[in-house]
């Protein structure tokens, strides 16, 4: 008797010409259950519908309709033990060879605004991971299939009968990685409904009593931050972005792309942003991209070679010619000019990178190893208004150093603590990062203000912490600062309040740190 397929699926994409090929190339005939089995019918191929296989129909609203021994039993036969074969001989058991099976949509479905817990659990399948499971087990002797991309490997290793044992393997593994993370999915979402059985979305933003995350090899790497490490890429990172042109990404690329974006996404605005190491060279907005460029670029004339520029407005050609007066490894923006891609086909190496979709729900997690497990917290996006800031001193800033300490505010929180940034309204004058100290962080920024010929008289200083003794406000005074923010909360506030009177500067505490680790 012909070999027998089961085909059940809520993803439809590239089935009927699977299932053609199957039954005109390979002699399969086809059982199948509702929605797929019409599907197949309509396609003019001969299927069988499950309920007529078994005998049962479906039934409970199509909850139960594969959970059956004919089917199971078909699936879980081991055809080198005598005394299984004897048995599904005796019951009538057809024995399947081939199984494919998608899950119905529950995480799409949770993703869903305003979406209430009987909808999310009408989309939790019961009998499609079954059948998967009972396939990948008994795959030494079922082939199991739970992702339309692996159709064409599946027909070429019937084609080759020699490929198909190991191909069976890697398509079991696939399967019981699949319905982990979605039994994962369903669990996250159940601990986060309360006691009226609707979600919690706070509870479901937060953090559930475990952690459980599966995502799959995007692709190997190189090698790491160094070439004696390593690495991989897992995730949809290739979902958010496209790579137009250059070699192949690096793991520090991948986290400068990842800094750059989440930076970038502070403005509105048309905005240029450097980054070098994950921290920001220099930021600026404007009225059009090539003047931001003029005064990001203005910041730091020297650590951008070999740094990221992100954008989140098209490049044109002009910006296009401007960036390329300078060696950069990648160029992020939501759009590339025909114009500007021709330039930047000139430099092979250049790697030119889309922002498709913006970042994606997982980005509201900010996820770290640690020595024996993992560190999630929110991710940093507190935004900042005039409103939201208490002025600590005689003086009220001017409305141009409120602006300046709004932009600065936005940048400060991805710079490295120790963070300082001096800014004017729309544009970094001088920043210093990572420093042990915040008074070297702010001597780093002014050196580099001076360094870029960029005087610091009515500039603003943002700290990401607060300043623990007046001497870090002091030496912005003198560098020509004269609007602080900062968060506030030093046991020595009152002191360096006072310092910041007797220079007639003016400063705001937000009541929120910024510290980046």
């Amino acid at each position: 008797m012909a070999n027998l397929a089961l085909l059940s699926v809520s993803n439809k994409d590239g089935l009927v010409p699977f299932a053609r090929a199957l039954v005109e190339k390979h002699g399969y005939r086809l059982l199948s259950t509702g929605g797929t089995a019409r599907a197949l019918a309509g396609a003019g191929l001969p299927v069988t519908e499950v309920s007529e296989h078994t005998g049962f129909p479906e039934m409970m609203e199509g909850r139960v309709k594969t959970l059956h021994p004919k089917i199971h039993g078909g699936l879980l036969c081991r055809r080198d033990k005598p005394d299984h074969v004897e048995a599904a001989r005796a019951h009538s058991i057809d024995l399947i060879d081939l199984v494919v099976v998608n899950l119905y949509p529950f995480e799409e479905t949770v993703r869903k605004p305003m979406v209430t817990a009987g909808e999310a659990i009408e989309q939790i399948d019961i009998g499609g991971p079954s059948m998967l499971r009972s396939a990948a087990k008994n795959h030494a002797d079922v082939t199991v299939v739970v992702d339309p991309d692996d159709y064409g490997a599946v027909l070429d290793a019937l084609a080759d009968g020699n490929a198909l044992s190991a191909l069976r393997r890697k398509l079991a593994h696939k399967v019981f990685a699949r319905t982990s993370a979605y039994d994962a999915a369903i669990a996250q979402y159940l601990g986060s409904c309360g006691d009226e059985d609707e979600p919690d979305l706070a509870a479901l933003a937060g953090f559930p009593p475990s952690f459980e995350t599966r995502v799959e090899k995007a692709q190997d790497l190189r090698y790491g931050e160094n070439p004696h490490q390593k690495a991989a890429l897992y995730g949809r990172f290739f979902e958010v972005f496209e790579q137009l042109q250059g070699k192949e990404l690096s793991f520090n690329n991948i986290l400068d792309i990842t800094a750059a974006t989440y930076l970038i996404g502070e403005f509105e605005k048309p905005t240029v942003a450097i980054l070098k190491h994950t921290n920001p060279c220099g930021v600026a907005s404007a009225d059009d991209l090539v003047a931001a460029w003029e005064q990001a670029f203005a910041t730091d004339r020297q650590a951008p070679f070999g740094g990221i520029i992100v954008v989140n407005n098209t490049v044109d050609a002009e910006l296009a010619r401007k960036i390329s007066g300078i060696f950069c490894e990648v160029i992020i923006a939501p759009h590339f000019s025909e114009d500007a891609l021709e330039l930047f086909g000139k430099k092979k190496n250049l790697r030119l990178m889309i922002n498709r979709d913006g970042v994606g729900a997982e980005s509201l997690k900010d996820i770290r190893s640690a020595i024996g497990g993992l560190l999630v917290q929110d991710r940093d996006q507190k935004r900042l208004r005039p409103a939201d800031c208490k002025v600590m001193t005689k003086r009220e800033p001017t409305p141009d150093e409120w602006d300046a300490m709004m932009f600065g505010w936005r940048v400060v929180k991805h710079v490295k603590s120790n963070a300082i940034v001096y800014a004017a309204a729309e544009r970094t004058l001088g920043i210093g990062a990572g420093q042990m100290s915040r008074v070297d962080s702010s001597r780093i920024a002014v050196w580099k203000a001076g360094e870029a010929g960029l005087p610091l008289e009515g500039s603003i200083i943002a700290s990401d912490a607060f300043f623990p003794f007046a001497d870090g406000l002091n030496a912005a005074a003198e560098a020509g600062a004269t609007a602080a923010i900062q968060p506030g909360g030093s046991v020595r506030d009152e002191e360096v309040i006072a310092a910041a009177d007797e220079r007639g500067m003016t400063m705001v505490f937000t009541g929120v740190r910024h510290f980046r680790h």
